[in-house]
């Protein structure tokens, strides 16, 4: 295997690290650097690929999270919208959408991290609310972890439960995305081994960052996934200006 090989791999496997530990991010991380290694077509898949890998891993490491109600009263709506987003994807201009997105973003994770005990009612309202919300805007901007994580955290629902669940609603993007990559000739042939690899890479990454979950008490996972969010939010807000 060659150095640049070992390299892209190292990189997926630090990536599913760090999402499984703040619950998204993953594909944030690893795509900008799949770039150094393989063209864009390629990158797109093979990242889609590994991030479907990497939440099986989650959804199997934390399935003891899963909450059939959250799935059903936050995913199913935000997959409802992100149709209806994915209509207006053309319309409205990206830029902008990114920069209130990542305002928005920073405000309220900023707000959560200055006061702890603040957070959306777990009700079914919001859960359906929060959950339109983000699966629309995920449509609009083509990257919606960010979102999904500051909504599950505003509900400030337990680790475990948490990654679960994000984990889940995340692999039903990606089982909708990938067959048509695939359909557009993004995976060649050369790189079919890399799946295998790919696939152990994604379930040590998510066990070892299970390992460390398991280290962090409830407050401080909390904190570590709102400055993620922060983050990433920078980036939206560099990006809407910068566009």
């Amino acid at each position: 295997m060659a150095v640049e090989e070992i390299l892209f791999f190292i990189a997926a496997f630090i990536a599913e690290i760090v999402g499984t530990i703040a619950g998204f991010g993953s594909s944030t991380i690893f795509l900008p650097l799949a770039l150094f290694f393989v063209d864009f077509k390629t990158a797109i898949i093979l990242v889609a690929i590994f991030h479907l890998f990497g939440n099986l891993a989650r959804i199997a490491f934390f399935r003891q999270g899963f909450d059939k109600r959250i799935i059903l009263q936050f995913g199913v709506p935000g997959f409802l919208l992100s149709m209806l987003g994915a209509f207006l994807i053309g319309i409205l201009p990206q830029q902008v959408l990114k920069l209130v997105l990542g305002i928005f973003l920073i405000v309220t994770s900023a707000s959560f991290l200055a006061k702890p005990g603040l957070k959306f009612p777990a009700n079914t309202g919001t859960f359906i609310v929060g959950g339109s919300v983000t699966g629309f805007i995920t449509a609009l901007v083509g990257t919606g972890g960010a979102l999904r994580a500051t909504m599950l955290q505003g509900f400030n629902i337990e680790k475990v439960k948490y990654i679960a669940t994000a984990a889940t609603i995340a692999l039903g993007t990606d089982i909708t995305r990938i067959p048509v990559y695939l359909s557009q000739g993004f995976l060649t042939e050369q790189y079919y081994l890399y799946i295998p690899i790919l696939f152990g890479v994604a379930l040590a990454g998510s066990f070892l960052g299970r390992t460390i979950v398991g280290r962090i008490n409830q407050e401080k996972f909390r904190k570590v996934v709102l400055v993620a969010i922060v983050l990433v939010s920078i980036k939206f807000i560099v990006d809407g200006l910068l566009a």
